[in-house]
């Protein structure tokens, strides 16, 4: 399963990207608003660090405007993949730009069906959001799986880009049940490097170590 960091901090994406588990990064309006800096500015600097697609998002609400918007962003650098809302207007961008050779990340998916659309409307990535699904009593990993069945079912090359990554336990889950892809904030990606007996264990075996006076 590949890792994309779901972030626009400069500073987390150098951090991340230095631990080499970082294959890709996403945004959104939110996360570049936070940055107080030109988006363009951002994505380029956010492209120059990780060697991997980099998903930014139109703010359009036609499909006309989300088509010269996208447009605009995947001029910017090869890497990056537009990101559109699976509403009616978003699936009309997202066909108009894959027919352009545009790679789309279709965002917001929480049915298998909307992400049946997606893939039929030749979404490079679509993005179910498994936290916010939970939040409200349904079970966001399940949808993930049925979604992944349904691909497989009829061989659509979209792939599962699984989002709203709460916890280190999604991961898991995610990881398990095949997901391609989970976009993971920062905090949640430093926790996959952590555990307690790991350091614990380190520190035994280092004292060991400097009571036998050697050097290597």
């Amino acid at each position: 399963m590949k890792f994309f960091l779901d972030s626009a901090d400069i500073s987390e994406v150098k951090q991340a990207a230095d631990w080499g588990l970082v294959d890709g990064v996403t945004t959104n309006p939110s996360l570049m608003a936070k940055t107080g800096r030109p988006y363009q500015e951002v994505l380029r600097e956010i492209c120059a660090i990780v060697d991997g697609p980099v998903s930014c998002e139109v703010v359009a609400s036609d499909a006309a405007a989300m088509l010269e918007e996208g447009e605009k962003l995947a001029r910017l650098h090869p890497n990056v993949v537009v990101k559109c809302p699976l509403l009616v207007e978003g699936l009309k961008a997202t066909r108009a730009l894959s027919r352009r050779g545009i790679k789309v990340n279709v965002t917001l998916a929480f049915t298998p069906l909307q992400a049946l659309a997606a893939a039929k409307c030749g979404a490079t990535y679509v993005s179910p959001f498994i936290g916010r699904l939970d939040d409200i009593g349904q079970d966001g990993l399940g949808m993930v799986a049925q979604t992944l069945r349904i691909f497989a079912n009829y061989g659509y090359p979209t792939q599962v880009l699984v989002a709203s990554v709460r916890n280190v336990s999604h991961l898991v889950r995610a990881a398990e049940i095949g997901a391609h892809v989970a976009t993971i904030p920062f905090g949640v990606l430093s926790q996959v490097l952590h555990h307690p007996l790991t350091e614990s264990g380190l520190e035994r075996f280092l004292a060991d170590w400097r009571a036998t006076k050697q050097k290597i």
